[in-house]
């Protein structure tokens, strides 16, 4: 006999505890409020990504660069030759557990072969890819082959002395360093960037040189002006940056804000050809390259003649062939407004400091450098006062022995087990254990006076080391002075000149010059299915039938220019505006663009009419099934911005027969169902400038009868067109001839 089933059981609690349903075979489950969700299974996941992954530390690194670099510092890669990255990349996994591409895309940004850092740490052979490239990809791990680079003794001098915090490995078999006790600031150095939750960091790079000596006079000065140093961000690939002081002293004092940097270009005469050989760091060569090229097509850049990408062995490389009698100073301006070429780079110096991150200006971040250096630097000096006070209290012991070497050996001599030896030392000399030991480690070659002398003779110098070493860590200020003489000495030893230059812009050169027009002629095409075509007078005179769909038929063929905007006219009360230039020119022989999906309609929304225009004049006849008709204006569709879509085009509360675009007034023939025809001149109807007005009642119609045609009259159409005009309105119209028509059937 099966077994019953358990009933399910509801659990009522006070408010404050949710309702538990006890589900058969379900187990239990609870009711939570989002919040608590949120809090337990959310923020502990956004906490980790924000302190364990994503944003820097003071150091200048995230736990995946630091894991990295101090892997290939435990393997002995500061010195000596390159070894395979693959073997690099698996020894870091005994850190890192989050793969190898993962590992070796931070071996690969931080090579001097990408060229995304001003002062690489990574040393590298083979093909690492180029930061400013989006095409030029890395070699594999197990093809390429690097090493530390000499700046990166920097990074871990002396970490052997206690000088940072260590902690275990994901697994506990390793330890690894918190932090690196960098000499530099090397948070400012290198650029960084990184995507948390919630939160993000975008650090630029800054000249070696520069940040030391803002750091040196900010040791000697809290209230310098950073600016006066620190003249602005510098970028490995270099670039020209648009300096503007005050933009530059916002960024510094809250870590935020944005600069523009531009790219470097030659003009080769001979040739009549652009070299563009420096880019916005924002950027990669294929990008603006593409950007030409569309607009190129849009013919908003009718300038050259080709553009390609010569990049090789001598780095970056874009060539633009100019037509002839093209000014290239004027070219470019025009290529910075509308292309990647120039661009602004976003700052947000948000920092981990302590674990908590910080948004930071640049004094700060200097601030908590030194801060976070003084203690490396005393906890070094802790570990060496430490080490000299334990070799000067050996040093005492052997100076006691000194005395009489002779009874030294005689105690050992006569010890009768080997254990008593040390104790018999103490008491024979009156020193402690640890003297003792050392005494009774002492090899029978070095029990001359000789040696024991040379010994003796550190104690002086090792008491004076100490009384120094005492006296800095009493004395911030000599503390400081090690600190700035570590600065000048990176500043020796790496300091390059400025890579990106500082221009000031001309007080014309954003003011945008007037935009070419193109005003070419063309012939626009729209079908009844919503396939659109733009034909050359050229092209249109080569060609042969119009392709269609099948099934499609050609509903409006309209002379333009490619100066006119568009505006088409959908299903849904909607209409969308774009400008004939947008659409690439086609040919007889292709169905052309389909609006709603160049254009992005929404889902089952159709283009039922197309309206090309220069200017906003004239109105709009929107005729409905029922009779009436509505007049807008067609300044009513025009906007002051750049807006793509208007709802509201029209009322949504009768069925839409046909839309008209009436330049001027004209005469609108109507005909209905039941075979009465109706001429109307737009005059008669009152202009409105609400979109969505219901219009007025034109041409009645009884139960059953609908209008069945409705197009703009044209001399020819009617044999005695008075017969159709009426004095008021609504009107029901007349028959084509005296005997009553047959009602008209769809």
């Amino acid at each position: 006999m099966a077994p019953r089933k358990k009933k399910e059981e509801t659990v009522k609690t006070t408010p404050d505890i949710m309702e538990k349903t006890y589900i058969a075979g379900a187990g239990l489950t609870v009711e939570q409020p989002i919040v608590t969700t949120l809090e337990t299974n959310f923020m502990p996941y956004a906490m980790s990504v924000i302190i364990s992954r994503a944003i820097p530390e003071i150091d200048g690194f995230k736990p995946s660069h630091r894991k990295l670099l101090y892997t290939m510092y435990m393997m002995g890669l500061l010195n000596g030759g390159t070894i395979k990255s693959a073997n690099i990349v698996g020894r870091t996994m005994q850190l890192n557990p989050h793969g190898d591409a993962a590992i070796y895309e931070t071996m690969v940004r931080l090579s001097e072969g990408n060229e995304t850092l001003l002062h690489p740490y990574v040393q590298s052979k083979g093909s690492f890819g180029k930061s400013y490239s989006r095409d030029m990809a890395y070699a594999a791990s197990r093809y390429t082959e690097a090493k530390l680079a000499p700046i990166a003794a920097e990074l871990f001098a002396d970490i052997e002395k206690d000088t940072v915090e260590f902690v275990d490995n994901y697994d506990a078999t390793l330890k690894e360093p918190t932090l690196f006790p960098v000499t530099f600031p090397s948070v400012l150095v290198n650029a960084n960037t990184g995507i948390a939750a919630g939160m993000a960091s975008s650090i630029c790079s800054f000249n070696l040189n520069e940040v030391c000596k803002t750091t040196i006079e900010y040791i000697k000065d809290n209230d310098i002006n950073v600016a006066d140093t620190l003249i602005a961000p510098d970028f490995p690939i270099g670039g020209q940056l648009l300096y503007n002081r005050a933009e530059i002293e916002k960024i510094y004092e809250t870590g935020r804000g944005s600069f523009k940097i531009r790219g470097v270009y030659t003009y080769d005469k001979k040739q009549n050809c652009i070299d563009i050989t420096e880019i916005p760091p924002t950027t990669t060569s294929e990008a603006i390259i593409e950007k030409v090229i569309e607009l190129v097509k849009q013919k908003k850049i009718t300038e050259i003649n080709d553009i390609r990408d010569e990049t090789g062995l001598n780095g970056l490389k874009i060539t633009i062939d100019l037509k002839r009698g093209i000014d290239p100073e004027k070219f470019m301006k025009k290529l910075f407004r509308s292309t990647p070429l120039q661009d602004s780079f976003a700052c947000n110096f948000n920092i981990l400091v302590g674990g908590s991150p910080q948004v930071m200006g640049v004094k700060e971040i200097i601030e908590e450098w030194v801060a976070f250096r003084t203690e490396c630097v005393r906890n070094r000096i802790i570990f060496t006062l430490n080490k000299a006070k334990d070799k000067l209290h050996l040093l005492k012991g052997l100076e006691k022995i000194l005395l009489d070497i002779d009874k030294a050996i005689k105690i050992v001599r006569e010890t009768a087990e080997e254990k008593e030896v040390v104790p018999n030392l103490m008491i024979g000399f009156g020193i402690d254990e640890i003297q003792a030991e050392h005494v009774a480690e002492i090899k029978l070659r070095h029990l001359n006076r000789e040696y024991i002398l040379k010994r003796l003779n550190e104690i002086e110098n090792l008491e004076k080391e100490i009384e120094e070493l005492e006296s800095i860590l009493s004395s911030r200020t000599k503390v400081l002075k090690i600190i700035i003489k570590e600065l000048e000495d990176v500043m020796k030893k790496y300091g390059k000149e400025r890579r990106t230059a500082v221009i000031t812009p001309d007080t014309d050169e954003d003011t945008a010059e007037p935009e070419v027009v193109d005003e070419s002629p063309v012939t626009l095409f729209f079908t009844r299915d919503g396939y659109f075509k733009k034909i050359t007078p050229q092209s249109l005179r080569m060609s042969g039938e119009q392709k269609l769909k099948e099934g499609d038929e050609m509903s409006q063929v309209i002379e333009a220019t490619n100066a006119h905007e568009l505006l088409f006219f959908t299903n849904k009360q909607q209409v969308y505006k774009a400008k004939v230039s947008d659409f690439a020119d086609g040919k007889a022989s292709v169905l052309g663009d389909y609006v709603a999906s160049t254009l992005g309609f929404d889902e089952a929304e159709n283009a039922v009419y197309m309206v090309a225009v220069r200017e906003y004049i004239g109105n709009m006849i929107f005729v409905f099934d029922n009779g009436r008709v509505a007049k807008v204006a067609l300044s009513a569709y025009a906007t002051k911005t750049n807006r793509k879509k208007l709802v509201g085009a029209y009322t949504d509360k009768f069925t839409l027969h046909t839309v008209l675009y009436l330049p001027t007034e004209a005469d609108i023939l109507l005909t209905s169902t039941n075979g009465r025809m109706l001429l109307v001149n737009s005059g008669a109807l009152q202009t409105k400038s609400t979109r969505d007005n219901g219009g007025v009642a034109v041409m009645t119609q009884k139960k059953g009868q609908r209008i069945f045609t409705a197009e703009e009259y044209k001399d020819g159409m009617l044999d005695t067109p008075h017969r159709y005009r009426t004095r008021n309105l609504p009107a029901a119209g007349s028959f084509k001839s005296q005997q009553k028509a047959e009602q008209l059937t769809i």
